[in-house]
């Protein structure tokens, strides 16, 4: 099967090199997406918004051809609910890692601190210690060498969705810094950043216990959940 990877912010490709290896050894392909703005520190990244990033993992699953499965982690969970608005018959499933589906109208973050058109990785006091969970010294200053600045309008734009077929995509939702209890917690509240997710037909919830940053802390962990997950939506998509 075809695997689309979307990283979270600040990141590139390569930050999904230590997930793929069970991807691949199980005859899957995979493709790690390095998004418009993230090619390098110098890249230009005024006037890229949400949309640029949307338009850029649409075009990498027209491309293929196929039906694709999505992977998204943190702020790439809203890229990939993007593209499943837009191409719900091409998706078979798709994965969030420590991250959920947008609905219409929210950003993915608009408090984080800009500088310009950038938004650079914060310092690390600004998250918490669930966060940063099991991203030991030696990870953090090797994440802080290899951090991009985010496009501001990235984290800024509101999503727009428009088709309501987005909801009978299959959803897997990896856990880390918080629990599939406290999800559930967020939905019986009637929480809104969890709204569009209760809209969704199928949903799974996996924990994987870690920081914010698994594919660094538990890569080899993420890995397997993943490959559980394309697992499950080969078998039924050939019962089908």
């Amino acid at each position: 099967m075809d695997i689309i990877l979307v990283p979270g912010f600040w990141l590139d490709a390569s930050s999904w090199s230590e997930v793929t290896p069970p991807l691949e050894a199980a005859g899957h392909r995979v493709h790690p997406l390095t998004l418009p703005g993230l090619e390098s520190p110098e890249a230009p990244r005024a006037g890229i918004g949400l949309r640029d990033h949307i338009d850029a993992t649409l075009k990498a699953v027209d491309e293929l051809g196929g039906p694709v499965i999505l992977v998204g982690h943190s702020g790439g969970g809203a890229i990939i609910h993007g593209v499943v608005d837009q191409r719900p018959d091409r998706i078979l499933r798709a994965i969030y890692v420590d991250s959920g589906p947008l609905g219409e109208g929210g950003v993915i973050n608009d408090e984080l601190p800009a500088e310009g058109e950038d938004v650079p990785l914060p310092d690390w006091s600004l998250f918490s210690d669930e966060d940063l969970a099991d991203l030991d010294e030696s990870l953090r200053t090797a994440f802080r060498a290899r951090a991009i600045p985010q496009p501001r309008g990235v984290a800024q734009d509101p999503q727009h969705l428009s088709d309501e077929r987005r909801f009978n995509v299959p959803v897997t939702i990896i856990t880390c810094e918080f629990t599939p209890e406290q999800l559930q917690g967020w939905i019986d509240a009637g929480a809104p950043q969890v709204v569009e997710l209760t809209r969704i037909k199928d949903v799974e919830y996996v924990h994987l216990p870690t920081g914010h940053w698994p594919q660094f802390t538990k890569p080899a962990e993420l890995g397997e959940a993943i490959l559980a997950a394309v697992t499950k939506t080969a078998g039924a998509t050939q019962a089908s």
